[in-house]
């Protein structure tokens, strides 16, 4: 008898603990960006370093502080892609993450599919938006944009323990 109630009690703590960490995933850090008007959509100019605002509008966006690359953002933008082209940063071979399914939104089987396609263009949004991560913007022949966070080449380095090198700036200390 004693055995039974083990048993039982083990497989609910482990469907208990099993429940906690989808919810953690899924849902417990995720917060929504507050919108700051004028300020939220940033590219890099070609040859320059300093990104700047571009017109747009329906920002929404989450992120979480457990990590740097949860950064999930949308927007439509009146600027077509050959305008964008010939004056920001294109970014080669984007991938971009998934997103929680209740952020609707941004679907990242839909951008990568329009990114191949042609539909859409990716655009350095920012560099090192937090240490050793950028932002990527990609932007839809519709005027629908897209923004995540990649890890750059210097913090795939810092991050897997590889040793950085001079032409990465200092790690922040925390």
């Amino acid at each position: 008898m004693t055995g039974k109630v083990l048993v039982i009690l083990l497989a609910l703590c482990a469907v208990s603990a099993g429940l906690s960490m989808y919810y953690l995933q899924v849902y417990g850090y995720y917060y929504e960006v507050e919108p700051r008007p004028g300020q939220d959509v940033t590219l890099v100019p070609q040859g320059g370093d300093r990104a700047e605002v571009i017109a747009y509008e329906g920002f929404q966006a989450i992120d979480a502080d457990s990590s740097p690359i949860r950064y999930r953002a949308c927007f439509t933008t009146p600027l077509d892609l050959d305008a964008l082209s010939a004056a920001y940063t294109p970014v080669e071979n984007p991938e971009p993450l998934t997103a929680p399914a209740w952020f609707e939104c941004y679907d990242a089987g839909g951008i990568d599919e329009a990114l191949k396609s042609g539909r859409a263009r990716a655009y350095l949004g920012a560099k090192n938006v937090h240490y050793g991560v950028d932002r990527i913007v990609a932007v839809t022949e519709a005027g629908r944009g897209y923004a995540w966070h990649v890890l750059n080449n210097c913090g795939q380095k810092a991050y897997d323990g590889t040793v950085v090198g001079e032409e990465c700036p200092a790690r922040p200390e925390n």
